[in-house]
């Protein structure tokens, strides 16, 4: 048998090392991320606490831990679960929604 995804609208946000630097644009969901307890789930935190900023960082989901790179975008899913995707596969996956469309991908 064959299947499509359902058209769903997402939020997300390209993570650079300059965004990283400064996260004046970043959402508030992702600002949410960035201040849960270290190692909770859906946490957006550093991987090494003692190496200089820019540093990297990871992603705790049911899965395990995910490293962002830079260029990655990170993704707010339709239960709320964050989770990076590279460039390439956001690209081919994701294209811009029109303003108004819900998160079942109607108007």
């Amino acid at each position: 048998m064959h299947y499509r995804k359902k058209p769903v609208v997402i939020e997300a946000f390209q993570m650079t090392e300059a965004r990283r630097m400064d996260n004046a644009d970043w959402p508030a969901w992702l600002n949410q991320a960035c201040n849960k307890e270290r190692d909770a789930e859906g946490a957006l935190q550093r991987v090494h606490m003692n190496v200089a900023l820019p540093d990297a960082l990871e992603i705790v989901t049911l899965e395990g831990k995910h490293r962002v790179s830079w260029g990655d975008w990170v993704i707010k899913g339709v239960k709320g679960e964050i989770y990076p995707c590279k460039p390439d596969i956001f690209a081919a996956t994701y294209e811009p929604a029109e303003s108004g469309e819900n998160d079942q991908g109607q108007r």
